[in-house]
């Protein structure tokens, strides 16, 4: 983390409960240009394997590469808090956008039923109940489509996630550029 926050300090936020002095949650961020990954990459790859070394500072896009709240401080908003930091990060430095993965824990029970992309859909449309993706649909995240092994060990998600993005409207996004543009690996 010493590490991250050398690279791109602005990018790293930890909420501290004051009483205590414990971390309660924290986000952290790099920034990248999407068009030199692939849409669907693991975390792994968008992080370098978690050094934050491929971090651009002329990138377009900050790529939330964590966010995690303790137990023991959810559901309070700090998960939302943290996220809008990150927000305002990327409207102060007029970047065009910030992406992220969405775990999607609730797919394992759904799985052999619908498409990890269907379920994103159902999800999206409140017709399903993700406990991860849902929360960031309500924090104004939008989903574009499903990662496999963005998270390979995960259980739960089977490995699935969903790209998700916020647009900064105040920042137009880089000349010729279209999600669609941007090459799948799978």
């Amino acid at each position: 983390l010493a590490a991250h926050h050398r690279l791109f300090p602005e990018g790293q936020f930890v909420a501290i409960h004051q009483p205590t002095g414990a971390v309660a949650g924290a986000h952290f961020t790099l920034m990248i240009w999407l068009t030199h990954f692939h849409l669907d990459d693991a975390w792994d790859t968008l992080t370098a394997d978690g050094t934050f070394l491929d971090h651009d500072p002329t990138g377009h896009t900050v790529y939330g590469a964590d966010l995690f709240v303790h137990p023991a401080y959810q559901h309070h908003g700090l998960g939302r808090t943290l996220t809008w930091a990150a927000r305002n990060l990327v409207s102060s430095k007029k970047l065009w956008r910030m992406v992220g993965g969405s775990r999607l824990p609730g797919y394992h029970k759904v799985s052999t039923q619908v498409s990890p992309d269907e379920y994103i859909t159902k999800v999206k449309s409140g017709e399903m109940t993700d406990p991860v993706l849902t929360a960031h649909l309500h924090d104004g995240w939008d989903a574009v489509t499903a990662i496999r092994g963005y998270l390979p060990h995960d259980v739960e998600s089977e490995g699935w996630a969903a790209v998700i993005q916020w647009v900064n409207q105040a920042c137009p996004p880089p000349p010729d550029w279209a999600i669609s543009k941007v090459p799948r690996k799978n």
